[in-house]
Order: structure tokens, then C-alpha cells, then sequence
């Protein structure tokens, strides 16, 4: 498929009443995610094509570009820019996380963007952070992360601060060593503390998230 059929299949996946859900989330697209993956699914892999899906700027399309792209061969310099343009939340999440983390260059763009003056940069960063703390922890200062984030996480923005929330609590729940300082941390800054949560679901304030999880673990509910 050329990139203009497969731009005329999305639109015509376009369902209102996701578009209004989506919306809500900030995402500006109106495709329901399991039809945008089967599509995918039936594409396979194309980076060429993935590549002109991206460069529409269209949120959809930018979705499909990175359910079928080869994680690996982009640049380092072609994921910096991408993640600077991503700016709808669904977009940023999935190429962090389904593209940039199975990149060699994640570790260099971590460094790069933990501290990057852009919060959604910075945010990317953190998430990279987060899963280095959970999988390759060798390294890094945990002391040093819980610092910063006890000194700037209340007054960042909304997904940095996410971010920043859910490296607090990958650190408390990993390392026994951090938890009582993390739990501490979470508990005098209260962010997220009052989050609606549906039932059955755990709290995204870090103590309850950290103490539950590490319940599971004890109970060996989780892996």
C-alpha cells in the first residue's frame, strides 16, 4: 500500500465517538486502536513506509508508522527529532516506549533528554530512566534520582510529572534499600494522591502504588 491508501483506509476507520474519547486524552485522532493494530498487522514491518507516515503529521498515521517500523534502524538523531514532534500523548507513550527502548542509541538519549528544558522531552527521559531502574539498575544513582525528583516533581508539568511519579515508585518498589525514602518522598509531596481510580485498579500515588506492589510480590502475585 502507498502512504495515500493507507491514509485513505484511516480515514475511513474514523469513528466519532472515538474520536471524542481520544480527544479527551489529548489524542487528536478518531481510529480505535485494536482496528489501527489490526492494520498493522496486516502491513508488516515497512520502515519506508513508516517513515512517510510519520512525516504526514497525522496522528493515526503516526500511530500505524511505529506499529510498523524496525525499531532499530533509526538514528539517534532521527529520534530526537521525533520525539520533539510528537506531541499527542498517545504518540509520545508508544514511540518511547515501543521504538526508542529497543534502540542502541536509548541509554545516549536518556542522558540527553532527562534534563532537557522541553518537559515532554524530559519526560521520555524519565520514562527510559524508569525502565532501567526496573531492568538494568547497575549504574545508575538512585540516591541522586530521588533528589531531583524530591526537589522538582510537585512543581512540574502534568507528564513530566507522571514521569517523574512513576520513576518514584520503580524505585521504591525494586529497591528495599530506597523504599522507605521513596514512600517518604510521595508522602509529603502528594502528588497524584487524590487521582480517581477505578476499582480494581491501584492508586498512581506512589506509596500506595509502591506498598501494594511490593505486596504482590510477598504474596507472589507478580512476577
Amino acid at each position: 500500500m502507498t502512504p495515500a491508501e493507507v491514509l485513505a483506509e484511516l480515514a475511513g476507520l474514523e469513528d466519532p465517538k472515538a474520536r471524542a474519547v481520544n480527544e479527551r486524552h489529548g489524542d487528536d485522532h478518531g481510529v480505535h486502536l485494536g482496528k489501527l493494530r489490526a492494520l498493522a498487522k496486516r502491513l508488516k514491518t515497512q520502515q519506508e513506509l513508516a517513515c512517510r507516515l510519520w512525516e504526514t503529521d497525522d496522528t493515526a498515521a503516526r500511530l500505524l508508522a511505529i506499529l510498523v517500523c524496525r525499531p532499530k534502524a533509526f538514528e539517534r538523531d532521527e529520534l530526537d527529532s521525533m520525539v520533539r514532534e510528537a506531541r499527542a500523548p498517545k504518540v509520545h507513550d508508544w514511540l518511547v516506549n515501543y521504538v526508542v527502548k529497543k534502540n542502541p542509541h536509548s541509554e545516549e538519549l536518556r542522558l540527553a533528554w532527562i534534563a532537557d528544558p522541553d518537559p515532554a522531552v524530559a519526560s521520555a527521559g524519565w520514562a527510559l530512566t524508569t525502565e532501567r531502574v526496573a531492568k538494568k539498575p547497575e549504574d545508575l544513582d538512585l540516591a541522586g534520582l530521588l533528589d531531583v525528583i524530591e526537589a522538582e516533581m510537585r512543581d512540574a508539568p502534568d507528564r513530566l510529572q507522571w514521569a517523574m511519579n512513576h520513576c518514584l515508585a520503580q524505585i521504591g518498589i525494586e529497591h528495599a534499600e530506597h523504599r522507605t525514602r521513596a514512600i517518604g518522598i510521595g508522602e509529603r509531596l502528594e502528588v497524584l494522591k487524590d487521582y480517581p481510580t477505578s476499582p480494581g485498579c491501584t492508586s498512581p500515588f506512589a506509596p500506595v502504588w509502591i506498598n501494594e506492589m511490593v505486596r504482590r510480590q510477598h504474596d507472589g502475585t507478580v512476577a
